[in-house]
């Protein structure tokens, strides 16, 4: 009587298959858990060293590179970081979104970026706030590229206009007058400065390329060449 039992070629076959498929699963899993933990290291490290600069929690996301080869070599092609409450000198309430380039996290003295950009918003409100109570009330109009700040109560306006100069942006006085004769001038001056350091003051080795005021407020655009970031902590945190 012939039975149908299985050929010892085809048992082996079967138990290279299974032994194969095992150390597939396990090297997918090794990588899949090697690459969340290269992530996080990098994300935090990252993180920490561009908080410190911006003065502001932040949300950092990479480009499609593995951050398991990144862990390796150091590098990052693209960083992207966006925070909505930036504090740049004085200001308060920039929303920045940024794009860090070529960015070597392997230097032992902190990241090294290549080139970087970035848009900035600063709203009327976030002038506001900034000027404190030396205003109530701020608008701004595209139209005529000024602002328009309220002062003493609302009793006074101060006319402004950010304009880029030379590569730094500049703020000149327009206009500035209660009841037709005109403001304080250490009134005017204080207002004038902090908010023109407000425009003047980026980290990174980003500078001012275009200032625009729109119907809500300021937009800037940066630009930066290569910089280096200050470690967030301790020698040991400055390499990811």
């Amino acid at each position: 009587m012939s039975t149908n039992a299985p050929s010892t070629s085809t048992i082996n076959r079967r138990a290279l298959l299974i032994a194969l498929t095992v150390v597939a699963v396990l090297l997918a899993t090794v990588l899949v858990g090697g690459e969340a933990y290269a992530r996080h290291r990098v994300s935090s490290c990252i993180s920490s060293q561009f908080e410190k600069e911006m003065g502001s929690k932040i949300d950092v996301s990479f480009g499609p590179k593995p951050m398991l080869i990144t862990w390796v070599d150091g590098k990052v092609p693209s960083v992207r970081v966006d925070s909505a409450d930036t504090k740049f000198g004085p200001a308060v309430g920039m929303v920045v979104h940024s794009v860090f380039r070529d960015v070597d996290v392997h230097d032992p003295n902190g990241a090294v970026i290549d080139s970087s950009s970035a848009d900035v918003t600063w709203s009327n409100e976030g002038i506001k706030e900034t000027l404190g109570g030396m205003v109530s009330g701020v608008t701004s109009s595209a139209s005529t590229g000024m602002l328009t700040l309220s002062v003493l109560g609302g009793l006074a306006e101060l006319q402004l206009k950010p304009q880029l100069v030379n590569g730094v942006v500049e703020v000149e006085t327009m206009s500035a007058e209660l009841l037709g004769f005109g403001l304080p001038a250490d009134l005017v001056q204080s207002i004038v400065d902090i908010f023109t350091e407000s425009l003047q003051s980026y980290p990174l080795g980003l500078t001012a390329t275009e200032v625009k005021v729109t119907d809500s407020g300021v937009e800037v655009l940066l630009a930066g060449g290569r910089t280096q970031l200050e470690p967030a902590g301790n020698s040991s945190d400055a390499r990811c």
